[in-house]
Parts: structure tokens; sequence; C-alpha cells
């Protein structure tokens, strides 16, 4: 790419984390590399470098989210859950959550070798839930429960403490929760 056509890094980093700011749903690799006209690779040294200047960049499964102070402030909990490895019974543990009001913000294990792993998911919609499952057919990646006969870990997090109970009872009462 000619050099007058590059956008210098630091002015790069300001835009992305302007549409980030901007954003209602997450923003991918890919969609920030066509606005920059960079490489996605570039994009990702760029995430790096915004996330160790402390700016609060999640990476989840449907792109980019910069955590604002209303997410902050939700009610925010670990459950754990435990079902077979079926992709359609995973769907419908997702969709109970969305359902309900509440973002299923990532699913974590403790994996025997290498401690706890945990994955951003940032799902709050149905639709969320679709596209998170439509990645998973088409890359045919293992889910991390996997690696754990199907015990893990979800942090959730809702407007309310109220959202949060309804959850559990409804995970309860398919079996999914863990207690």
């Amino acid at each position: 790419m000619a050099q007058e056509n590059k956008i210098p890094g630091n002015k790069r980093r300001e835009m992305i984390l302007e549409w980030l700011s901007d954003a209602v749903h997450p923003i991918t690799g890919s969609e920030l590399a066509l606005k920059t006209k960079v490489s996605r690779q570039v994009i990702v040294q760029d995430i790096s470098l915004l996330k160790a200047k402390n700016h609060p960049i999640i990476a989840t499964s449907q792109g980019y989210l910069l955590m604002n102070k209303q997410q902050n402030a939700s009610i925010k909990k670990q459950i754990a859950c435990f079902h077979s490895s079926d992709t359609s019974v995973t769907e419908e543990e997702l969709n109970i959550i969305v359902d309900h009001g509440a973002t299923v913000r990532d699913v974590s294990i403790e994996h025997p070798l290498y401690g706890d792993l945990t994955a951003s998911l940032m799902l709050s919609t149905r639709k969320d839930v679709q596209q998170f499952m439509e990645r998973l057919n088409e890359t045919q990646a293992p889910l991390l429960s996997e690696l754990t006969d199907g015990t893990h870990l979800h942090t959730i997090e809702a407007p309310s403490a109220k959202i949060i109970e309804e959850v559990e009872n409804a995970l309860e009462v398919k079996g999914f929760l863990l207690t």
C-alpha cells in the first residue's frame, strides 16, 4: 500500500476507539480493517496496544466491544453449569439466559494443565446466540466445556438481581445448573 494512503497508527487507534465507543453491537476485526485500509492482523495489534493502555476492549465471538460505565453498573454473577456437548443443548442453555434479559458475558472452565480458561461471549439476544451457533457449526471448533466433560461456568450480567435469580431458576428446572 502506498505510504500516502496509510493512516498513521495513533490516528487509526483513535478512530478505532471512536467507532467502538459509538457502536451498539460488536465490530469485527475485518470491518475495522476495511474501514482503515489495513490488514486484520494490524487491527489485532492495534487492539492489543489499546488494551495495554487500559482501554476496556474485549474480543467476543461477534467482534470487539468497548465496555462502558453503564455495562459496569449491572449485576454480574458467575454460575456453574453442566450439560452434554450437544450443540442444541448449548443453544437451549444460552437462549434461556438471554430470554430472561441477561447477557452471557463469558464461559470458563478449570483445565487440569492450564488452570482457568475463559472465553468472552457477550451474548445478549437470541440473534447473538444464533450467530454464535452458526459460527460454532462453521468452524467445527470444540466447546470449552468438552474439555471438562460438560462442566463450565458462565458469568452472566443483568440489570437486576431478580433477573439473575430467574435465570438460575430456569436453568435449574432444565437441569443445567450445578448446585
